[in-house]
């Protein structure tokens, strides 16, 4: 048996951290499914492959291998062995993801592997489909949001702190662009499942949305 708590909702809404708060104050795995889309997009841009290259890159799925590892109460990713934990955060790899995860082969797999890591395990995992399409059997569905504005704001602030250089008009162009992406897909778009709670993050502070959500889990633990 295992307790499984879905995350949804766009990028930059504070999902990974809120997960990670989560995760340790209820004792449950956190598993970041969006740095495994992330580990792909680096192997094709490491190969050199263009988005148009669908082949390619579905070929390129049979050739990597990507491990979800905990290591000093820390998640950390590893792609053909290779510790790419920060390398899949860059501004390079933000620009290409949404597009390389919409790629029906990627979309696939990575929902398999994501499947695999929280077989029999009590987790919280976040992402874009994860109470749509991963686990649309999940215990608890949430779905995060916040206004654009304030996302591009708390992505700039979490770049700066692990020292990797962008402004806030590009972050804030890169967030509309994945908005519209990833509410258009013919994969597996992003939208809230008939049955999450929605909450809005954009003028929470982080810890007013960890009890919030902490809430949440205990009430439909009780019911």
């Amino acid at each position: 048996m295992s307790f499984i708590v879905a995350i949804d909702g766009p990028a930059g809404s504070g999902k990974g951290t809120v997960t990670k708060l989560v995760g340790k104050r209820l004792g449950l795995i956190n598993i970041d499914t969006g740095a495994t889309y992330r580990c792909v997009t680096l192997a094709v841009i490491q190969k050199g492959y263009s988005i148009e290259e669908k082949e390619k890159i579905a070929q390129l799925l049979d050739e990597i291998s990507i491990e979800f590892k905990r290591e000093n109460d820390e998640e950390k990713f590893y792609l053909n062995g290779e510790d790419v934990s920060k390398k899949i955060r860059t501004l390079e790899v933000n620009k290409l993801v949404s597009q390389v995860s919409h790629i029906p082969e990627v979309r696939a797999k990575m929902t398999d592997f994501q499947r695999k890591m929280a077989e029999g395990k009590n987790v919280i995992m976040e992402g874009r489909d994860i109470g749509t399409n991963v686990f649309p059997n999940a215990d608890v569905k949430i779905y995060l949001d916040a206004k654009p504005e304030e996302r591009a704001r708390r992505r700039v602030k979490q770049n700066e702190e692990k020292g990797i250089e962008c402004n806030f008009e590009e972050v804030l162009e890169n967030i509309k662009f994945r908005d519209y992406n990833d509410k258009t897909s013919d994969v597996a778009p992003l939208k809230q499942a008939e049955d999450a709670v929605y909450v809005d993050s954009s003028e929470l502070s982080i810890e007013e949305v960890v009890e919030k959500i902490i809430e949440i889990i205990n009430k439909k633990k009780k019911e």
